[in-house]
């Protein structure tokens, strides 16, 4: 008895150490993965040198809990990182909110409204996280000074059509099979599942790609 008693406060004491464990030095296979064949979302332009891509979702629960951490580090990125959001396009319920990101961004009220999409779906159940129809993503939209009619009709326009056939193609290539997913300069799939421990990853890829670049 006093054997099962030691060894549980043995196994107690590991605890806090597995749950704080981070990569300090991350590994190809453990914390992230070569993408065989991999190609950047789109090509690197002026003084840049290093692309970091967020595969999200707005349906997703864990995009929403990762986004605030995930926007501060982003500001804190040098103008040679150059980050950009896709939205997964996997299908089902996934896929008009994918939409409705390229049609806030054509519409030039995506940077007012993306923090409040996630807190309609997953907070206030403003907006329903299935069977969303365009009419009614419109409508939320409304509030920042758009019309409703024409965002409905932007999600089905041509160039909303490609820009998420580029992201669909994407997320395949890339190897995408859950959100939120980190991708660095097309070449490296981010693994590891904490906010901190995948921001800590993407620092030292992209840490590793600009002294490549030099």
């Amino acid at each position: 008895m006093k054997l099962r008693l030691h060894l549980f406060a043995a196994l107690l004491a590991l605890l806090p150490l597995a749950a704080c464990a981070s990569p300090t030095n991350p590994t190809e296979g453990d914390d992230y993965e070569v993408i065989a064949g991999g190609k950047p979302f789109a090509p690197l332009t002026g003084g840049q040198k290093v692309e970091v891509v967020e595969v999200f979702g707005y349906v997703c629960i864990h995009c929403a809990h990762f986004e605030p951490q995930f926007e501060a580090w982003q500001k804190k990125q040098p103008a040679s990182v150059r980050v950009t959001s896709v939205p997964a396009a996997f299908g089902g319920f996934w896929i008009p909110y994918a939409k409705a990101y390229y049609a806030a961004q054509s519409m030039g009220v995506l940077k007012q409204s993306h923090a409040a999409v996630f807190k309609a779906l997953h907070e206030t159940g403003e907006l329903p996280i299935q069977n969303a129809g365009d009419d009614e993503i419109g409508r939320f939209y409304a509030k920042y000074g758009v019309d409703p009619a024409k965002f409905a009709a932007t999600m089905e326009s041509p160039q909303v059509a490609a820009q998420l056939d580029k992201a669909r193609a994407f997320g395949m290539g890339s190897g995408i099979t859950g959100t939120p997913t980190l991708v660095v300069n097309g070449k490296y799939r981010i693994k590891v599942a904490s906010p901190d421990d995948v921001l800590k990853v993407a620092d030292f890829l992209i840490k590793r790609e600009l002294a490549a670049a030099k």
